[in-house]
């Protein structure tokens, strides 16, 4: 008896220890957050002190990106990629199917990590084919994929006509539907959600979704008054309009393109980039004041934090407004990394894929990642193991574009024109010096070519790309390519 005794005692010890091994995870999900949409990612015209602070704190993964879209709601297909950790074309095929395959078998990531022993809570966006009810053990407020909007917040502004549009009118719902704007409910719930509950010592994963800084960009008037229109840059990438929008799926039908007006203006484009600042400025108050509860609350030691976002947008960067198209600005997010046992005040430039949070945590928990289809993190972040970076970076929407980067390069293709572009990122960080004409660069475009067909197969992608010789002369777009600033 003293044995067994002995051996429960022992038993008992093991899973305490277990249990306290396992840290809290933190994840704040943004919508529509470009990668350098932060003081400390390099957008220093927006006042981001907390965003900073959690970088500050943490490792931030320089080039994380999104691997595309099946839909004009890019973030519909980011989201099921992270609900199931399925690449691209895989989490399509289970979209309409979720609740049968991942649900009821419990293989979805938030359900794995409370099999491993997890207390389970999300607030916020949610636009994933799932009941949440049955996936997350606590649910606050549950959003739709965006919030409302009004006719005349489109093809706005014009400069010799009075705009429509005020960010911080309460009365336009939207964000401020249901009078307190949704970022601020978010980390009302966030702060709640993290209190210890009664009699249940586990762990939690705490899935924060923001909407912001999604349109309509609508802010408090003290964020709109830092940012007059007159005083926002114009982007280095800028034009008033994009040559190929109508071939690759983002022309003027598009919804996220006809917030401004056509073509663009460099007055159109400050005016939309200043209320995104003030949107993303008070979004970071309100992630400062989570940051704040988890010190406050004797977290900080234990909880481990993700701050990404689910895809990018370009707010009149090559003549466009959205996130539908494969240029760094719109397929790179924000990604940050901090907590106990993680490097700080570090940069990591291996290209990742956002979605490589899964197996990430997964594996902080000690959960299963069989089946999962992105990278442990891990390995990169210890100093002492030699991790093996992917080869590319693959990205896609619907079947007008597909991408692949390598080496610094990028390889864009619109197999509707049919043509290619060609960027040196190292050299050309903003994308505006297309190399595709060059013939000096076509052993490059067909390298990249094989590789981008090698992505197709591990992620599923059934597109039939030419060869590069059907691409080259590349076509030339039917009017001449507007002037780069």
């Amino acid at each position: 008896m003293r044995r067994i005794m002995l051996l429960l005692a022992l038993a008992l010890c093991s899973s305490a220890a277990t249990s306290a091994e396992q840290p809290n995870i933190l994840l704040i999900l943004t919508d529509d957050q470009a990668y350098d949409a932060a003081r400390c990612l390099g957008w220093d015209e927006v006042d981001t002190p907390n965003i900073d602070r959690l970088a500050e704190r943490g490792t931030t993964f320089t080039h994380a990106y999104n691997p595309g879209s099946w839909s004009g709601a890019v973030c519909v297909a980011s989201r099921t990629m992270l609900f199931t950790g399925q690449q691209l074309w895989h989490a399509q095929r289970d979209a309409s199917k979720l609740e049968q395959r991942y649900v009821e078998t419990e293989q979805s990531w938030p359900q794995r990590l409370r099999a491993a022993g997890y207390r389970t809570a999300m607030t916020g966006k949610w636009h994933v084919q799932a009941d949440p009810q049955k996936v997350f053990d606590q649910v606050r407020h549950v959003r739709p994929g965006m919030p409302n909007d009004h006719k005349w917040m489109y093809n706005r502004p014009h400069q010799d006509q009075p705009d429509p549009f005020d960010p911080s009118d309460q009365s336009a719902g939207g964000h401020w539907k249901g009078g307190r704007h949704w970022s601020e409910v978010v980390a009302d719930d966030a702060i709640e959600l993290m209190q210890p509950v009664a009699g249940d010592e586990r762990p939690f994963f705490l899935y924060a979704a923001f909407n912001a800084p999604h349109d309509p960009r609508q802010a408090p008037a003290e964020y709109v008054a830092r940012y007059p229109r007159e005083k926002m840059s114009v982007p280095e990438s800028f034009q008033p309009e994009y040559p190929y929008a109508e071939a690759m799926g983002a022309g003027r039908g598009l919804r996220d393109e006809r917030l401004a007006p056509f073509p663009r203006t460099e007055y159109a484009v400050r005016a939309h980039r200043a209320e995104y600042a003030a949107i993303v400025s008070h979004l970071d108050a309100q992630i400062g004041r989570i940051l704040d509860a988890v010190d406050q609350l004797g977290l900080t030691a234990s909880t481990r934090i993700i701050f990404t976002s689910d895809h990018g947008l370009a707010i009149g960067r090559h003549g466009l407004l959205g996130k539908q198209n494969m240029y760094d600005h719109s397929v790179r997010v924000p990604f940050i990394l901090s907590g106990p046992g993680l490097p700080t005040g570090q940069q990591i430039t291996t290209p990742i894929y956002l979605q490589d949070v899964v197996p990430t945590t997964l594996t902080w928990a000690g959960a299963s990642t069989d089946g999962i289809e992105f990278q442990d993190l891990n390995p990169l972040l210890d100093p002492d193991v030699t991790a093996t970076p992917r080869q590319a970076i693959y990205g896609a929407y619907l079947d007008r574009q597909r991408m692949v980067t390598q080496d610094g390069w990028k390889l864009i293709v619109y197999p509707k024109v049919p043509c290619v572009r060609l960027y040196n990122l190292e050299k050309d960080p903003h994308e505006v010096v297309d190399l595709s004409e060059n013939g000096e660069y076509k052993v490059v475009a067909a390298q990249l070519l094989d590789q981008l067909r090698l992505q197709q197969t591990e992620t599923g992608d059934d597109l039939y790309l030419p060869a590069i010789e059907a691409l080259q002369p590349y076509a030339s777009p039917t009017s001449p390519l507007p002037p780069v600033r």
